[in-house]
């Protein structure tokens, strides 16, 4: 199980759920140090002033917020730390909400709760409750010395916390709406064929088909370096911008999507014959 990274209680009325917070995600990312190339030395970062190129410590460095071009205002850190919420190890839950009503794009990272040593059941009926009303909790919980807005959430048989984006953070899409070319008078026959060809790859969600082709092909680079193999880069392909006929392309896609699935269809329907393949006979 994964360490908690905080432990506290769920709040909501006068019932509190004592919790821990276990990660939900993991970077996986692969991450490069900057070295020398000449001795494979990791390279140091200095503060440099560029008026007297005299370095400057980090506790020495002045934290500044520009108002206006080359004008600023210093914040001291004891000035932000007496901003800081005050330390709370309550995820208070002031709403609850239809699970339809929050757009995904507020959804920021991801936790899992999981009940402490007495608050299984607790957790078991707020975690049912929230199922059977199919609502989701929104609250206010400080992790990290910031306050974040949560939304708690029902996920496979247990409570999700999703850290949330404020209203401020959303980029408004009124602006990008207006920007689409809108096709009140759709040519009928394109718009048939956009929905044939949606039908054609509907199926469920598997994430696990979906990989991160860069990354394992930079960990493959890796590995052949690391063991001494030469390496020698493809060339890229060249790709043209030409302007795409739509008919032509969706009536392409369709018969594409419709072909690979009657191959995949005819190889399932086959039955490997016994004794290999028959000899032909000598008639003609």
């Amino acid at each position: 199980m994964p360490k908690a990274l905080w432990n506290g209680y769920i709040s909501f009325g006068l019932v509190n759920i004592p919790v821990s917070l276990v990660t939900a995600v993991r970077d996986k990312s692969i991450h490069f140090n900057l070295l020398h190339p000449e001795d494979g030395a990791r390279l140091r970062q200095k503060l440099v002033c560029p008026f007297d190129a005299k370095e400057v410590g980090r506790k020495q460095a002045a934290r500044g917020y520009e108002v206006s071009p080359g004008e600023y205002v210093i914040v001291e850190e004891d000035e932000l730390r007496a901003l800081e919420p005050e330390k709370s190890r309550m995820i208070e839950i002031s709403d609850f909400v239809a699970m339809a009503e929050i757009d995904p794009v507020y959804y920021e990272r991801p936790y899992y709760l999981i009940p402490q040593e007495g608050g299984g059941k607790a957790y078991s009926l707020l975690l049912r409750a929230m199922v059977e009303k199919n609502r989701i909790g929104i609250g206010k919980f400080v992790f990290h010395e910031r306050e974040h807005v949560v939304a708690l959430r029902p996920l496979d048989g247990i409570l999700c916390l999703e850290i949330m984006r404020f209203a401020d953070e959303i980029v408004g899409r009124k602006g990008i709406r207006d920007s689409v070319e809108e096709e009140r008078s759709a040519d009928k026959k394109q718009l048939e064929l956009a929905k044939e060809l949606i039908d054609a790859l509907a199926g469920d969600f598997e994430p696990e088909k979906y990989k991160d082709d860069y990354r394992e092909a930079v960990r493959e680079l890796i590995e052949k370096k690391a063991r001494g193999e030469k390496i020698v880069a493809a060339p890229a392909e060249a790709h043209e911008g030409k302007v795409v006929d739509l008919m032509a392309a969706l009536e392409r896609s369709l018969a594409q999507v419709r072909g690979g699935q009657e191959d995949a269809q005819g190889a399932a329907g086959r039955k490997p014959t016994r004794g290999g393949r028959k000899k032909a006979s000598g008639k003609q």
